[in-house]
């Protein structure tokens, strides 16, 4: 069920009318729009009795959501969420959603101090607005490397503090969601963990954005559904995440759904960006991805980078090079327009030496 207050309706009615949902025992999640605030309901079996509600102060209207991801639907919310993040002292604030394209670029994992400020001082002189890196990685065997845990965290918040990038990192448990909600900006859930339920349930108890990315070979309803998970916990700022979906073909790592884009922004108000590095497996395969991404309709980019991919210790074999980010960077400026997106590009590394 969705409550659609009036225009005019007051902080003090949106209030009584979420009041009045929690106390029939359900779940009230006011949803501030441009033109007007919405409410949805969650929590009921069945029927919920409009009658009384719509006779509250300020309702216009109450209306049954027929999708079942209630939250994330453009039944509740017409326009594009729009997740902001303020300036953290040095360049401006960011934004994932809207006009601006959002730039997020890192290496697969931490490896080292060194290596993480070489690949993150590069990128932020390209104009990357979020740095990305692992701090836990889930991996296929178990004698691959897992990550510098904590050491990288503390690594990605003396970058963020130095050339003013946000952190975006990946949590994969309840003991790391923790860990990484406390020092990163933006917290992840990656594609092993897009239907560990009770994460996803954790992380919506959060205040922190969280980047869902599509698992391994879920459907767009089931990708949507996981995103109604953090959603129904009262934390709204989700951001989904393409990174390909396992098929026949073996020409690449992945096979990247870019059909699923038109289809997110037809369904959903939440941003969508595209991971071109886990998409494809191949270096080689990475501009062009991340080029037909943006002209597809993708709110942005999530790449990975490395100065020395040929020794990574995970994914080097899809890292694009410093120099390669800086033309992608140049590529997809130039195709921002023609779609009606920007591509804000603060350069921020002589401010931070």
């Amino acid at each position: 069920m969705l409550v659609v207050m009036k225009a005019q309706a007051t902080p003090e009615q949106i209030q009584a009318v979420c009041d009045h949902i929690e106390q029939l025992g359900l779940r009230a999640h006011p949803l501030p729009g441009a033109q007007r605030t919405a409410i949805g309901i969650t929590g009921n079996k069945g029927e919920v009795d409009r009658g009384n509600i719509e006779a509250l102060s300020g309702v216009a209207e109450v209306i049954r959501v027929s999708k079942p991801y209630k939250l994330a639907s453009r039944d509740v919310k017409e326009e594009d969420t729009v997740i902001r993040f303020p300036s953290t002292g040095i360049g401006p604030d960011a934004t994932i959603g809207g006009r601006d394209l959002a730039v997020i670029a890192g290496p697969c994992s931490i490896e080292s101090r060194e290596q993480a400020f070489a690949i993150a001082e590069n990128v932020a002189a390209s104009g990357a607005q979020f740095f990305r890196g692992g701090a836990y990685k889930p991996r296929t065997s178990p004698y691959a490397f897992q990550g510098l845990g904590v050491e990288a965290l503390r690594i990605m918040a003396e970058i963020r503090d130095r050339f003013g990038l946000r952190i975006v990192t990946e949590a994969i448990d309840n003991e790391s969601l923790e860990l990484v909600a406390e020092w990163a900006d933006v917290v992840q859930i990656g594609a092993r963990n897009m239907q560990n339920f009770s994460l996803l349930k954790r992380a919506g108890k959060l205040r922190k954005p969280v980047l869902l990315k599509r698992g391994l070979s879920a459907t767009l309803d089931e990708f949507l559904m996981a995103a109604e998970y953090v959603m129904s916990e009262g934390n709204y700022e989700v951001i989904l995440c393409e990174r390909g979906v396992r098929t026949f073909a073996d020409h690449t790592r992945n096979t990247l759904d870019l059909s699923i884009i038109p289809a997110v922004r037809r369904l959903s108000h939440l941003p969508i960006l595209v991971d071109p590095s886990h998409g494809t497996g191949k270096r080689d395969s990475v501009l062009p991805m991340a080029r037909a991404a943006i002209a597809a309709g993708a709110d942005g980019i999530l790449v990975e980078v490395h100065n020395h991919p040929e020794v990574a210790l995970s994914d080097g074999q899809q890292s694009i090079y410093p120099d390669q980010f800086a033309r992608m960077m140049d590529e997809l400026a130039q195709i921002a327009p023609v779609v009606g997106r920007n591509l804000p590009r603060d350069i921020r590394v002589e401010a931070a030496k």
